[in-house]
């Protein structure tokens, strides 16, 4: 009974490891890392485009609008609080995000059409017309007649 236990125990320890290295292999691809930097990148940007909305565009706004204060605005029923301003607030971050966003993915789509559009240009060999297809094989004939000279 003590050798099927440490038989078992060493099986779960072996699989165990091997799920660590496949952890690990999985954790240090490219993308894992690639996705990480986004997230933290992007959390960034959301602090930064909140500030921008709650900072500077609804209070000019709110000027616009007569002096109204967004984030202050609120209804009353009974105890409870509905503050929809923090809502139209979150709203206009969210466009400012998507839009943000939008442009920046429509600028790599573009940057990336234009790198394919090159690597393609560098693939295809040059379609000769048949006035130069006559030219090159009137320059080989003539390259093979001084060699036989």
């Amino acid at each position: 009974m003590a050798i099927y236990d440490i038989m078992r125990k060493n099986t779960i320890l072996r699989k165990g490891i091997r799920m660590w290295n496949e952890f690990k292999k999985f954790a240090i691809r490219g993308n894992v890392i690639d996705l990480a930097v986004g997230v933290i990148i992007g959390g960034a940007f959301g602090k930064i485009v909140s500030s921008l909305v709650n900072d500077i565009i609804m209070p000019l706004v709110g000027l616009l609008l007569g002096g109204i204060d967004f984030s202050n605005l609120s209804w009353k029923v009974g105890k409870a609080v509905v503050k929809y301003g923090a809502f139209i607030q979150t709203v206009v971050d969210f466009l400012i995000i998507a839009f943000s966003i939008f442009l920046f993915v429509k600028l790599i789509n573009k940057l990336y059409e234009r790198v394919k559009k090159q690597e393609e240009m560098e693939e295809t060999e040059p379609t000769l017309t048949k006035e130069e297809e006559l030219l090159t094989e009137i320059r080989d004939l003539l390259k093979q007649q001084r060699e036989t000279m």
